[in-house]
């Protein structure tokens, strides 16, 4: 008997409940509630946020277990919230990837229209799990990359939000230069509602936007190949549920009533092979319950109880092994280019990252604290920090600075690679230091009049101090100029000196990552 139910109708069955509608609708809500977390994750005025969009990665199995491997150590939250979807996968299946996964749902919005079948590239998701795996247990962070929860979130922060808030912005710029009062006051009321919901506190601008940006349509066109190509064949994520979904407690039953039509089969999500009576695969199966729905036979059924049929995990021995020995002999040829390498001077970490080893380990470049930084000032990085550290945060002083009171960054981490800090104990970090660079300094270099690096210095007592000098005019002259020194106990190393500083195409004060805080190597002085 099925789970569904049903009543008969002219010969067909009937479900009670429209599981097509209500898969729809769980999809839907699932989404609405990811697009809402994510525009919440800005900041509002407030250092505070209520729930980041990190919660969906709170639930993600797979990020838990990579971080757990790389790692060696246990992060509560994700362990705690992840296990709820390993519980609900061993009862009913792969239904994270049917009924909640945000990417999942817009890859079926995307390809809804597409019904050619690509060829069968449904194994290569587990060999692509099985080389992270293998990296991870050698240390090696790159769950990340194609995790799809975040993907997503890395994609839409750095690659669609920006380009987002450009065209809405310049749309009402254009309609706010129409004269009329009429439309004045429209655009207005709606603009001001847009800026307190889905709009960024500022434009944000991005490194690698495009780039970033055009990977993620990439991966939304393969659905012209097959709808959810992406979830039928790459997620890694998606393998790793398959693999539980094998001990599930709901199974999928064909009577001898079945034609072998191929109907079900058309309307299939997922290359579970419907249409073949013994060879379902269950780990494949989205349990869209599209065969149970379409069934002109009334063959198809799910159950909880009953003895499982179908076919199970069939990966090749030989590309097995492959993949896991691909994953290890990886990790020191992505690491090559780290070794005995000094420390990156521009790789300014955000205050609270765990040192650079650990920061690594952790980080799953989500984009999260991008999109938080109400400055603009953290970016993904590209080769700063090797291969391994591909799109991981870093401050660049040139675009924005790390404000002095803002700890959001901290707040959105989901695996701890940046730590939560209190106000009182962030204003105590040092993130690098501050020097100027006297061939440009005006004071120094021409003689002339400037003291913003020292009026922006957000530390109590001032990092920045002057000394007076006699300096001599072209005339022969003498005057006195306050030319700026940077205090090494009290810089923190937030750039705030830089990004302000008015020699705007290099300017003549800057910030490097020595002195950091997190690290006892990078350090001016060694010896002290």
């Amino acid at each position: 008997m099925s789970i569904l139910g049903g009543i008969s109708k002219g010969g067909h069955k009937v479900p009670l409940l429209p599981l097509n509608k209500l898969r729809r609708t769980s999809q839907g809500l699932f989404l609405l509630i990811f697009l809402i977390l994510f525009f919440e994750t800005e900041s509002k005025g407030r250092d505070e946020l209520g729930y980041p969009v990190k919660v969906f990665l709170d639930f993600d199995p797979l990020i838990f277990l990579v971080t757990l491997l790389s790692n060696h150590s246990i992060i509560k939250n994700l362990f705690l919230l992840s296990m709820i979807t390993v519980a609900l996968t061993l009862v009913l299946g792969r239904v994270f990837c049917g009924w909640v996964c945000p990417l999942g749902t817009i890859n079926s919005m995307v390809g809804f229209r597409t019904e050619r079948r690509w060829r069968d590239w449904h194994r290569v998701k587990y060999y692509i799990l099985i080389f992270m795996l293998a990296s991870s247990v050698f240390t090696l962070q790159i769950a990340g990359l194609l995790d799809p929860i975040s993907l997503l979130i890395r994609s839409l922060s750095i690659g669609i939000n920006p380009s987002f808030n450009s065209i809405i912005r310049s749309f009402f710029d254009t309609l706010y230069h129409i004269e009329g009062p009429l439309i004045t006051d429209l655009t207005e009321g709606i603009y001001t509602l847009l800026k307190k919901t889905v709009l960024s506190f500022e434009q944000p601008v991005f490194r690698q936007e495009i780039f970033i940006a055009f990977i993620f349509i990439g991966i939304l066109t393969l659905n012209l190949l097959e709808r959810r190509f992406w979830c039928n064949s790459l997620c890694p994520l998606g393998a790793f549920l398959g693999i539980i979904s094998r001990f599930a407690l709901l199974k999928r039953f064909v009577s001898v009533d079945c034609t072998e039509c191929g109907s079900c089969d058309r309307t299939c999500h997922g290359r579970a092979a419907p249409d073949k009576k013994g060879l379902w695969r269950q780990v494949e199966c989205l349990y869209c319950f599209n065969c149970e729905r379409v069934c002109p036979e009334d063959a198809v059924s799910f159950s909880l109880r009953g003895k499982k049929e179908g076919a199970g995990l069939d990966l090749s021995r030989r590309r097995f092994i492959i993949s896991a020995v691909s994953g290890a002999i990886a990790v020191p040829f992505i690491r090559l280019d780290m070794i005995k390498r000094n420390p990156n001077p521009i790789l300014i970490r955000p205050p609270g990252a765990l040192s650079e080893e650990e920061f690594i380990k952790r980080c799953v470049k989500c984009g999260e604290c991008m999109k938080v930084c109400i400055t603009n000032g953290l970016q993904p990085t590209l080769f700063e920090a090797g291969l391994e550290g591909l799109w991981t945060p870093i401050l660049v002083p040139g675009l924005g600075y790390c404000e002095y009171r803002c700890t959001l960054c901290g707040q959105v981490c989901p695996t701890g690679a940046i730590k939560r800090l209190s106000l009182e104990e962030k204003v105590k970090v040092k993130i690098g230091l501050a020097f100027i660079n006297k061939d440009r300094c005006l004071p120094y270099a021409h003689g002339r009049e400037c003291i913003v690096c020292e009026e922006v210095c957000p530390t109590p007592e001032k990092a920045i101090w002057f000394e007076e000098a006699e300096v001599k005019e072209k005339n022969g002259g003498v005057k006195k100029l306050k030319q700026p020194k940077v205090d090494l106990e009290l810089c923190i190393g937030c750039g705030i000196c830089e990004t302000k500083c008015p020699v705007i195409d290099r300017p003549a004060i800057y910030v490097t990552s020595i002195g950091e805080s997190r690290s006892k190597d990078n350090q001016l002085f060694l010896i002290k």
